[in-house]
């Protein structure tokens, strides 16, 4: 081998050997404690966009020499002191609330791009300042929707919102709540420690009353103890009486029912004798009556015989009279129907007879007549006229004047005296023919004559009063 050669190999060994270890230094490893944030150019997200980070917790990356730099974010827990003081409850009263929160810098995938992106290059001190203002913001903002006494005795539900809003906030900027610790509430009116005292007093009271319950049930259970005894004692006494009592009242009932077996035996004997009487009284009482039941239906036969056959005569008898009765009705009606019908009949045929007669007469009353429908009227009227001036005449015939006294000045219209047209006035009190006529829709003949004109009234001078009877 050639030194030439030597040369070379040692030289390309050793630029072998320097970019190995230039490879190792930059192959970075993440610690279980810190999160690797590698920046520049990492590559694109999903949408396209560029990438402004690349975070890794647990694992290695290669990191590129000019187109990539790493930086690292602690998970160290952060513990935070925050004092709040004079926060406004629900109730309008101002509140402190000491309480120390610890966080720490998430390990959620998207939590963790908000804190590369907005606590990498941050010191210890600014992220617990920025994370101080988050908190207080939103503990001032639970403390206003609850009243003092959730926030003191429901300490879970305080620490719940607490946590469940301050960590809304936090993972917003790459942080996570690990604790809260609420040290002591307070106010400056007192009204917590007001609550603390009632509490207390509370508390002293129920125990009293406790104390007291127990001494009075020790009690009650001494006096149930001396009521047990003497309760016992005198049922023992009880029971001694009961046997002595016991055996007094076997031996009464002894003697008693030796008394009873004695009566029974007497008594038994006189119901036998008596018993043995009224059987053969029973007997001689059910002969007789049996002699009488067979009387008497003997008896009961014959009547019930005797009547049911008349009532059957006498319901017969009567059946046939009325039907015969009904009979001779039907037959009566019969009858009286049909002479009503024949007469009837009779009179249609005498009105028909005599409505015809009508007919043929007025017919040659109309061929009289020349046809002419007026004239025929003309002369049925005229035939009439006698009877119709009878019946005129007739309507005043029988007005029965007693006496007129009329006093007459002569000074009547007309040229009439007042006395003249009482009695013209009388007359006009019948009716006219002519207004006869009209009021039957009918016209006066012209040959029975024609109305007079009215003649004017003439002038007659005064006469002297007179007198009329």
């Amino acid at each position: 081998m050639t030194p030439g050669l030597v040369t070379f190999l040692i030289i390309f060994a050793i630029v072998l050997f320097s970019v190995i270890i230039w490879a190792c230094t930059r192959y970075r490893k993440c610690p279980s404690d810190k999160i690797m944030v590698i920046y520049g150019k990492v590559g694109r997200n999903k949408d396209g966009t560029s990438r402004s980070a690349y975070c890794i917790h647990g694992g290695a990356k290669f990191i590129w020499p000019i187109f990539q730099a790493v930086e690292y974010l602690d998970l160290t827990p952060i513990s935070i002191s925050v004092d709040l003081t004079n926060a406004l409850s629900r109730q309008n009263i101002r509140i402190d609330v000491p309480s120390r929160f610890t966080v720490g810098i998430s390990t959620d995938p998207g939590i963790m791009q908000n804190a590369a992106e907005r606590l990498l290059g941050l010191r210890l001190q600014e992220i617990q300042e920025l994370s101080k203002d988050i908190i207080f913001g939103q503990l001032r903002l639970i403390i206003a929707t609850m009243d003092i006494e959730e926030i003191n005795t429901d300490r879970d539900k305080f620490l719940e919102a607490v946590s469940r809003n301050v960590e809304t906030e936090l993972k917003k900027i790459g942080l996570r709540l690990i604790n809260v610790n609420v040290t002591d509430i307070s106010d400056e009116s007192g009204y917590i420690a007001a609550l603390g005292r009632e509490a207390a007093a509370k508390a002293i009271n129920d125990a009293k009353k406790s104390v007291a319950e127990q001494d009075r049930d020790g009690a009650i259970g001494e006096a149930n103890a001396h009521m047990d005894q003497r309760i016992k004692v005198a049922r023992a006494d009880a029971i001694a009486i009961q046997g002595e009592n016991d055996s007094k009242v076997d031996i009464s009932l002894s003697n008693a029912k030796l008394r009873e077996k004695e009566a029974e035996a007497l008594k038994i004997a006189i119901t036998a004798e008596k018993i043995q009487a009224a059987k053969a009284l029973e007997e001689s009482y059910a002969a007789e009556k049996a002699a009488e039941e067979a009387r008497r239906a003997k008896e009961q036969a014959t009547l019930e015989a005797n009547v049911i056959v008349q009532a059957e005569i006498e319901k017969r008898r009567l059946e046939l009279a009325a039907e015969a009765e009904a009979e001779q009705i039907r037959r009566r009606a019969q009858g009286e129907a049909d002479a009503i019908f024949s007469k009837m009949q009779a009179e249609a045929r005498g009105m028909q007879e005599m409505l015809t007669k009508q007919a043929e007469g007025f017919t040659s009353i109309v061929n009289a007549a020349g046809g002419n429908a007026s004239e025929a009227v003309r002369l049925m009227v005229a035939d009439k006229l006698e009877e119709l001036m009878k019946i005129q005449v007739e309507a005043i015939k029988n007005i029965k004047i007693d006496k007129v006294t009329v006093w007459d000045g002569g000074n009547g219209e007309n040229g009439k005296t007042s006395t003249a047209n009482f009695l013209s006035g009388m007359m006009k009190a019948v009716p006219p023919l002519e207004e006869l006529f009209a009021q039957a829709g009918m016209q006066l003949p012209d040959y029975l004559g024609k109305k007079k004109e009215e003649a004017a009234p003439a002038e007659q001078s005064p006469t002297d009063p007179s007198s009329a009877k």
